[in-house]
């Protein structure tokens, strides 16, 4: 065998207890593992979802309970809770519209190179964040 054959590095399997706590993923893999994570907690959601709309605009009877439920809580759930779970809402759509939006401009305009990639990541994690930190200050009423 030649001198390079013999030098050639060996690929294992990852050990997920080992080597994932340890693993340093890229921008652009956190943002499409978040993608999907965003997608299914909308879906997993749903149900939440179609109740907040369906109370807030039944009647004026259903939005004073549906307002009630952000400061008071619905029976023996906190209203600090379903807070906590309409910002995790707000956060998943924001995160997967501007995500989604990233891969369509990729497809769209062949904008695949590891330089975009990594700078659209960022600024998708950026403003999903970011937009999450307005609207969850709004939503917790500190403006």
């Amino acid at each position: 065998m030649t001198e390079i054959a013999r030098k050639r590095p060996v690929f294992r399997n990852i050990n997920a207890l080992k080597d994932l706590p340890t693993y340093r993923l890229p921008a652009a893999g956190w943002v499409s593992i978040l993608h999907r994570v965003s997608g299914v907690l909308m879906f997993l959601l749903m149900p939440f979802i179609i109740w907040m709309f369906d109370t807030s605009v039944s009647s004026e009877i259903s939005f004073a309970s549906f307002s009630a439920a952000f400061n008071v809580g619905l029976g023996f759930v906190p209203g600090v809770l379903v807070k906590l779970v309409t910002l995790a809402l707000i956060w998943a759509y924001l995160h997967h519209f501007i995500a989604g939006v990233r891969h369509l401009y990729m497809d769209v305009f062949h904008a695949v190179s590891k330089e975009f990639g990594k700078s659209s990541a960022v600024v998708t994690l950026a403003l999903s964040l970011g937009l999450t930190a307005v609207l969850g200050a709004k939503l917790f009423g500190l403006y």
